[in-house]
């Protein structure tokens, strides 16, 4: 594809505009002074969210995990887009002075624990480098370089006053498990398992004494959200794990899960391949990855068990939990609790736990704030307001019904704060393809750095936790969602990488790419100074001061009464210039980053603003005590 030929004109002048409003960040040390990473609130965290496998090869020794014979048995094949490309933990420890040059307080993870190297079918194979197929819930990947440079990292991050995040699995292992009606050896060769290995339903299927249609039907709640038949002795009742399906487990196989109670089916639901839809959301087994029985109050403990010993060992900072839509809420009361409060009396007070309900309804994200015990989740629906007004034209008007669903958040505004934001991930693609793909490619190399830098700066201004996506800040696009959204930053070789359109830059994946000049990390690196600068951008009260029906103009305000600032944000997502008036708190604002004039002077409690296309401006005002 086409490569840039006219940026850093444009990216220089911007870049200078802003070092001129703010003279602190030309001087700002790359490496910020240490401090206790603990103390420092949630609010104020920018994460970036990292697979190690495509970060950087740190120890190329441990690129096949000691794993003998060919690809198909390791796992190591760094031309396929699918398996493992040998970047490690040591190669992200050796970076982390090029994350914090940008800005970034929090490193997350993808599961970094032992995976089944390769699954699937002829034809379908792939590597487990993304993390979440795991058999070892005690052990980090070999291919990423075992739990010793797991504890180098987390000792490293918190030398230089970063926290880290890991990013954790309780709703399946990885594809263990058989069914001997699926016909293993014959229909499974196909890959094809929903085909193969269809739900089957509690209603058909029902939980009995002996398992399947022989044994004698009990419904005392086993399934569902039903806490107190949830026992032990209840649970002992299931004596036979053949529910719908007879479940088996080939012989070398048979004790590959760690700790050792994972290797018994009676812990899983064994009915059959989810469809995504009503129960089998919950008991079907994730395109094929063994499905946890997560209602068994042993799978609680266990879990609990699992995950109370990572933070002992290694005080990590957090969890991202996978999967949170797929879990009983009961699940969710009984594990997040026990391990916050695990995490508070091992000296980290305020331990981060967010999860993934891929959904960008917030009614249906909010709920799991309400009613499963989740101090936040992943704001998906931020993700989508956010590609429809940056990448597609959508009005603004969109970003002010988003806010005003923080309503429904557990703690209202305040619970919505605490939410992770981000721009696209690893499953459902990048900002940069959204925005190539809004304009089928013909969009020109300065619109598509505006508007990548327009969606930094909404998610940096914004109420919530930002969240970075490795490789964002060089660029990077991808080709669509999962596989196609998980490029190399070292030199890639990986054709379906190497041939894309990067944003603001001439290079490719086939080379490294941690270019500290690149414009949008500049850019990101300058609106982080602005953050930690003022405190008051980051916690505080946001209002929506504008929002058009059409693409254009949103302008908000975070309010921070402790301090007497305002802080007044403007976003313009037209390419011609627009101007606005609103009301505000502050007589005098003065421009702290981004394009437009220096300073302001309200009239009559409204200011008027004339916002360059495709720019974004931050500006401060003090606020008449009282």
């Amino acid at each position: 594809m086409s490569r840039f030929t006219v940026l850093w004109s444009v990216a220089l002048a911007v870049a200078l505009a802003c070092v001129a409003a703010v003279p602190a960040l030309a001087q700002a040390p790359a490496v910020a002074p240490a401090y206790k990473a603990i103390e420092r609130p949630i609010q104020d965290e920018l994460i970036y969210f990292v697979m190690p496998d495509r970060f950087a090869n740190g120890d190329a020794g441990n690129d096949r995990g000691g794993i003998a014979g060919d690809a198909d048995q390791h796992g190591f094949d760094p031309t396929h887009k699918g398996f493992f490309h040998g970047g490690d933990l040591q190669g992200l420890r050796e970076r982390l002075a090029y994350l914090q040059g940008m800005g970034i307080t929090t490193i997350w993870v993808t599961p970094i624990f032992k995976n089944k190297a390769v699954q699937g079918g002829p034809g379908q194979r792939s590597a487990g480098y993304h993390g979440y197929w795991i058999t070892d819930f005690t052990q980090v990947d070999p291919h990423l370089g075992g739990n010793a440079e797991f504890k180098r990292l987390v000792d490293a991050a918190h030398a230089r006053g970063m926290k880290v995040i890991m990013d954790i699995v309780t709703n399946h292992t990885a594809d263990v498990i058989q069914y001997r009606e699926c016909g293993i050896s014959g229909d499974l060769a196909s890959g094809d398992a929903s085909q193969t290995c269809p739900y089957r339903s509690l209603a058909q299927y029902p939980y009995t004494t002996r398992g399947g249609i022989h044994g004698e039907p009990i419904n005392a709640g086993f399934a569902g959200d039903a806490p107190a038949q949830q026992t032990q002795e209840n649970f002992a009742k299931l004596r036979d794990p053949g529910f719908a399906y007879t479940p088996f487990v080939a012989p070398d196989e048979a004790s590959v899960k760690v700790p050792a109670w994972l290797n018994d089916p009676i812990y899983y639901h064994n009915r059959g391949n989810s469809t995504f839809k009503d129960e089998s959301g919950l008991y079907g087994d994730f395109a094929g990855l063994d499905d946890l029985f997560t209602e068994h109050p042993q799978v609680l403990a266990g879990m609990i068990d699992i995950y109370k010993q990572w933070i002992t060992e290694f005080h990590v900072d957090g969890f991202r939990i996978d999967t949170a839509k797929h879990v009983n809420d009961s699940f969710w009361r009984g594990f997040i609790p026990a391990i916050r409060a695990h995490a508070k009396a091992e000296g980290i007070p305020d331990f981060y736990v967010f999860g993934e309900v891929f959904d960008p309804d917030p009614k249906a994200l909010s709920r799991f704030t309400r009613e499963a015990a989740f101090p936040a989740v992943l704001d998906f629906a931020f993700q989508s307001v956010l590609r429809e007004v940056i990448a597609d034209g959508a009005g603004p008007r969109r970003l002010q019904k988003l806010f005003k669903d923080d309503a429904l958040y557990a703690d209202g505004s305040n619970g919505a704060a605490m939410l992770p934001i981000f721009s696209g991930n690893h499953d459902m693609g990048r900002i940069g393809h959204f925005l190539l793909q809004a304009t089928a490619g013909r969009a020109s190399d300065d619109e598509l750095l505006r508007r990548a830098t327009l969606a930094n700066a909404l998610l940096l201004f914004s109420r919530g936790v930002p969240v970075i996506y490795y490789g964002d800040e060089q660029g990077f696009t991808g080709d669509g969602n999962d596989q196609d959204a998980r490029e190399d930053m070292f030199p890639s070789q990986v054709a379906s990488y190497n041939d894309n359109r990067l944003i603001g830059s001439k290079a490719s994946t086939a080379g490294d790419n941690f270019d500290t000049a690149h414009p949008l990390y500049r850019a990101i690196a300058e609106m982080a100074q602005v953050r930690r600068d003022y405190p008051g951008l980051v916690r505080s009260e946001q209002v929506v001061r504008m929002a058009g029906k059409k693409a254009g103009l949103y302008a908000f305000s975070r309010i921070d009464k402790t301090r007497n600032e305002e802080f007044l944000i403007v976003i313009n997502t037209e390419p011609r210039k627009e101007t606005l008036e609103v009301s505000v708190g502050g007589q005098l604002w003065n421009r702290l980053i981004g394009e437009g004039e220096a300073t302001l002077r309200a009239h009559r409690g409204r200011v008027r603003v004339e916002q360059p296309g495709l720019s974004y401006v931050v500006y401060r005002a003090t606020l008449a005590a009282g």
